[in-house]
């Protein structure tokens, strides 16, 4: 498939789900009483610190098992507002990146070198060995990206040896422009918030209009493509 068609459809893939957040997170909180908003009604929000605990540790494990981060960030909004809401949902979602990279470096090193070895290669070696040269700037740029796999690269790069620190670092940093956007809507969708909503559909499309220019020009987006 082109690039061009390819970034196009994974930005209007971005921008239905944060329509679809902020449509479910409105009609949960009229209904009331409905698994989602209300759990975090009754179970994190005014429960001090230890709401807090919770909701990062949930967060990290979702995200750790592939849950879209951008949820997270939604009810991180939802729960404590855009700020704190932020720094929770950011904190869950380098854990749950943690967690999976963590996970696969001590369990799968061995069969990401056979698969680079093998048939799968071709396609996995030009990745690794962009995210191997420069673990920070690519990771940084596909983090930013609205194509790929949150979990998949987490998985990557913990098969492939990538250096901890430098993904980890860049990988919060990725992350921190969309979680401000989803925690805005989140934030928004409670209180009713028109000017968070226009905020948050502002920055989304710049958001957007930066990932789609980051896939046409980085090199580690056209390997992430393939």
């Amino acid at each position: 498939m082109p690039p061009r068609r390819t970034g196009w459809r994974a930005l209007l893939k971005l921008a239905l789900l944060a329509g679809g957040l902020v449509t479910a997170g409105v009609v949960l909180r009229q209904l009331g009483g409905v698994p989602g908003t209300a759990w975090v009604d009754r179970s994190i929000r005014d429960e001090g610190l230890w709401g807090e605990f919770v909701f990062v540790m949930v967060g990290a494990t979702l995200t750790g098992a592939g849950l879209p981060r951008q949820g997270i960030a939604f009810l991180g909004g939802y729960a404590f507002g855009t700020v704190l809401g932020t720094a929770l949902g950011l904190l869950a979602q380098t854990l749950g990146c943690l967690g999976a990279y963590g996970f696969a470096r001590l369990l799968g090193r061995e069969w990401t070198r056979q698969r680079l070895a093998g048939r799968f290669g071709k396609r996995l070696r030009p990745l690794h060995d962009i995210l191997a040269g420069s673990p920070f700037e690519a990771t940084l740029a596909l983090r930013m990206l609205p194509v790929g796999s949150n979990i998949a690269l987490n998985l990557l790069a913990g098969m492939a040896g990538i250096r901890a620190w430098p993904f980890l670092a860049a990988s919060a940093l990725g992350y921190l422009p969309q979680t401000v956007i989803f925690a805005l809507l989140g934030k928004g969708v409670r209180v009713d918030g028109a000017w968070q909503l226009g905020i948050a559909g502002l920055l989304l499309a710049g958001s957007l209009a930066l990932g789609l220019w980051l896939l046409q020009r980085h090199r580690a987006a056209r390997a992430m493509e393939e």
